[in-house]
């Protein structure tokens, strides 16, 4: 103990002198704690002081975040998490995924109406994001795992939050029963990752020697159940078996949220992770008996093909939405093979413009449902003729998820293959080549379940046609986030200065 006493000061100063650099994250401390006293003393009187407190915070932590976009790699709080600007733009994604979520609960009816109210659900928003920053800063395991835990609590208690029914209770307990193995596999597999290597920062060089010098099938192992605790958060196939269920019976912003923020966290995770191997290529890693390469691009391929396969089967519009939210994680980890800072551009473009359209796709579906009770696709027979404004905006977007051209949908999905085709032509990896044309596949079988949408609300007829007001707040916010992936269809540059 008395040899630890000398250290304690400096690592007072060095969490002091971090401070600053996670001014955002103080920022979502203090709007977590402001909102659950609005709520809890101020929520009878001024029923909306919740909501306006949480969109303010995530507002003032967007431009604090923004004032580190230009920022190299600043290792904070004795190198446990990094910041720059790669994890900059990961937290600006996670804040623009939050404020439509903020909105479109605000406006959803079911959380209008509910007990509750949404005081809770923004309180657990803020914790929720909170973990999602870290997730994108971390470079040590043990941060990585609080930061998970955190977000996956916080998922737990969000698709249970109005347990409305059967169908959303057993959705919460899939979940939580589900991530809790997911969890528990992982931490084992970092206990002994740390006890092979003798560290928990994956960017220490002693955590690579420590890799090699061991057997390769016992570190294997480790790295596997590290994956599957990530691979959990991505929905990768075969770990996607809880995402069709959980996203079908969670009320429809959470199921927004979750087939978002939660997935591009997760990525984020990974590209720290892998960072390692990409670092030690020519070290003899790849000799390990498993071939990172290799089992990412199987995911890959597996993820696609099931995702867009299975969704053509499906009949319930948010059902099909998760396994064609599975088939775009197979297609953002294709993106990954493509290590560079060009191929980081195509990932996070392709990531900003899928939060758009998904978020676009949800608002206005939930929008459908409340007013109609729609859930099936054959149900919208005929219904885009007398609710035309909405459904040509819905088909914006789809057509956007599709990434048929001109859609800003296409761009992104052109960005990566672009990037991929470059990275075939320096490498000449036969595995990428693969993922390159079953990508192209994919992207044509999504036109068969995309597009059963419109063809049935525009060129088939219903007996009974519905029609209601398109004065909406969550009409507008949809309508308004299609004009969006116009706007970014003639000008992409919009979005490219950024990153």
């Amino acid at each position: 103990m008395d040899d630890l006493i000398p250290y304690i000061p400096l690592s007072i100063r060095d969490s002091l002198s971090s401070l600053p650099f996670l001014s955002a994250e103080l920022c979502l401390i203090m709007g977590f704690i402001i909102v659950i006293i609005a709520d809890l003393f101020f929520s009878k009187r001024f029923p909306q002081l919740s909501f306006i407190i949480v969109f303010i915070t995530l507002i003032v932590q967007i431009y604090l975040n923004a004032g580190f976009l230009k920022i190299d790699n600043t290792p904070l709080f004795g190198g446990m998490i990094i910041l720059n600007h790669l994890s900059v733009l990961f937290k600006l994604l996670f804040s623009l995924t939050s404020i439509l979520f903020v909105l479109f609960v605000r406006f959803n009816k079911a959380f209008q109406n509910h007990d509750k109210g949404f005081g809770d659900m923004f309180a657990i928003l803020l914790a929720v994001h909170l973990g999602l920053n870290i997730m994108a800063m971390s470079v040590n395991l043990l941060m990585v795992y609080l930061s998970l835990e955190m977000v996956s609590l916080g998922s737990y208690l969000m698709v249970g939050y109005l347990s409305a029914g059967k169908r959303q209770t057993e959705a919460a307990m899939k979940y939580a029963l589900f991530g809790a193995v997911c969890s528990a596999i992982m931490l084992y597999g970092i206990s002994l990752l740390y006890g092979f290597t003798g560290t928990l920062f994956v960017n220490d060089p002693s955590f690579i020697s420590g890799l090699k010098s061991i057997p390769p099938i016992s570190s294997g192992l480790a790295l596997l159940m590290v994956f599957i605790g990530i691979g959990f958060k991505l929905s990768l196939v075969p770990l996607h078996f809880w995402s069709p269920d959980v996203y079908e019976g969670a009320p429809t912003p959470v199921t927004a949220f979750l087939s978002t923020a939660p997935k591009i966290a997760g990525f984020a995770i990974l590209i720290n992770f892998l960072k390692i191997f990409y670092d030690q290529r020519s070290d003899g890693l790849s000799t390990s008996i498993l071939d990172w390469s290799f089992i990412l691009a199987c995911l890959a391929i597996l993820s696609m093909l099931l995702g867009n396969f299975v969704a053509i089967w499906q009949n319930n519009i948010k059902r099909m939405l998760a396994y064609s939210s599975i088939a775009h994680t197979g297609f953002m980890l294709m993106a990954l093979f493509i290590f560079s800072a060009g191929g980081f551009k195509a990932i996070i473009f392709y990531m900003t413009i899928y939060v758009i359209m998904n978020m676009a796709a949800f608002i206005m579906i939930d929008e459908i449902e409340e007013k109609t009770g729609m859930q099936y696709i054959d149900e919208l027979k005929g219904f885009g003729k007398q609710n035309s404004i909405l459904m040509i905006s819905l088909l914006i977007v789809l057509l956007s998820l599709t990434g048929l051209p001109p859609t800003v949908g296409f761009t992104a999905k052109f960005l990566v293959f672009s990037s991929a085709l470059q990275a075939y032509n320096s490498s000449g990896a036969t595995l990428l080549l693969i993922m390159i044309i079953i990508a192209s596949i994919s992207t044509v079988v999504s036109l068969f379940y995309y597009l059963k949408i419109p063809m049935n609300a525009f060129l088939r007829d219903s007996s009974n046609p519905v029609q209601f007001s398109i004065h909406s707040p969550k009409v507008y916010l949809g309508v308004f986030l299609a004009f969006l992936l116009l706007l970014l269809t003639i000008f992409p540059s919009l979005l490219e200065q950024i990153i």
